[in-house]
């Protein structure tokens, strides 16, 4: 209350320039009125167009979603597409992984049984080779023991024939 006495003896005290300040004070209180009403408009403008903008930016959101899942439900799509034949390609390719497992044993085995035959056959080819040379020799030996026997029968038939 004292503010408001206080300004009332101001305004008795000043009674000649009372009607000037009242002047002033009308018309800085329409400046400031205009002021806060153009301050308030434009605060009102500024909140408008941020609105705008976030609706603006909700949209552009709403549409990378959107955007976003479609690429998502392709990007499926070609996995499934891809997805059967990497399963079969893999399936396929473990099928040989094993089958070579089961090879290199037996390509193992093979090669040496392979040997082994080449070495037996060597050894019955020596061993023949033998055989043959002993027949030849034995037909030698019984030729020429053929050979003597008759050389000895025909000398004992000559000593007969020449005792009688």
């Amino acid at each position: 209350m004292q503010t408001s006495e206080q300004s009332q003896q101001l305004m008795v005290q000043n009674s000649g320039s009372l009607s000037f300040n009242s002047n002033l004070s009308r018309e800085d209180e329409e400046m400031s009125r205009s002021a806060l009403s153009t301050f308030r408009a434009k605060e009102e403008e500024i909140e408008r167009k941020r609105m705008e903008v976030r609706d603006k930016v909700q949209a552009q959101l709403g549409r990378v979603e959107e955007e976003t899942k479609r690429l998502a439900t392709i990007r499926e799509e070609l996995e499934a597409l891809a997805d059967p034949m990497r399963k079969d390609v893999a399936l396929v390719r473990k099928k040989i992984d094993a089958v070579n497992k089961e090879l290199k044993p037996l390509g193992h085995t093979c090669q040496k049984k392979e040997k082994e035959y080449k070495d037996a056959l060597e050894a019955f080819n020596e061993k023949n080779k033998e055989k043959v040379n002993l027949i030849t020799k034995l037909m030698e030996l019984v030729s020429d023991s053929e050979k003597m026997r008759l050389k000895k029968l025909e000398e004992l038939s000559k000593n007969i024939d020449s005792i009688h």
